[in-house]
């Protein structure tokens, strides 16, 4: 089985403690486990998807403006990969099997060419990690199901700032999508 590792949103503004909307100390706390995780990725020779919310400033078309605070907003360093993440990416980006994209809904499928690109390379397994476990990762896991993609959730790698949705989406990944656990 082919498989391929999503990186989701693991970004300053999403992790950092001056984050724009950040998860603070528990999205700190995943950054070895997604290092190990997409270095082992990398080294394997599977597909590494980095995908990463992406918005303009003061978008008033864009569903979340009323939403949340201003985050991830283009041009910024509140779009960087987060701590050694970042370090991960620089060193692996030019490999074939590294991909880095924006993404501009929850869904690292929706509006973007994603699930050609893991058709292409006869990917049928997708990983997660990253944040926001009840919200990115969330709905990024219900268009792989709905697409027929295998689902595997790292739940020592996923984090989000509202520990009940957080809770409730890990158990939505395995009772309702079918996900297995990561180790």
């Amino acid at each position: 089985m082919k498989r391929a590792l999503l990186n989701i949103d693991y970004t300053y503004d999403f992790v950092a403690p001056d984050g724009k909307l950040t998860c603070g100390e528990a999205g700190q706390a995943l950054e070895g486990e997604i290092v190990r995780l997409t270095e082992q990725f990398v080294g394997d020779g599977d597909y590494v998807v980095f995908a990463v919310d992406v918005h303009d400033e003061n978008d008033p078309y864009h569903p979340e403006t009323t939403l949340f605070p201003p985050h991830n907003i283009r041009g910024t360093t509140g779009r960087s990969l987060y701590g050694k993440l970042q370090d991960v990416y620089e060193k692996n980006q030019d490999r074939d099997n590294v991909y880095y994209m924006d993404k501009t809904r929850y869904s690292a499928f929706a509006g973007t060419d994603l699930n050609m690109k893991l058709r292409a390379r006869g990917i049928t397994e997708v990983h997660l990690v990253g944040v926001c476990t009840d919200i990115c990762l969330l709905h990024t896991a219900v268009d792989a199901y709905n697409k027929g993609y295998e689902i595997v959730i790292h739940e020592q790698a996923v984090a989000s700032f509202n520990e009940a949705g957080h809770t409730w989406a890990l158990g939505h990944f395995t009772n309702t999508l079918g996900a297995k656990k990561g180790e």
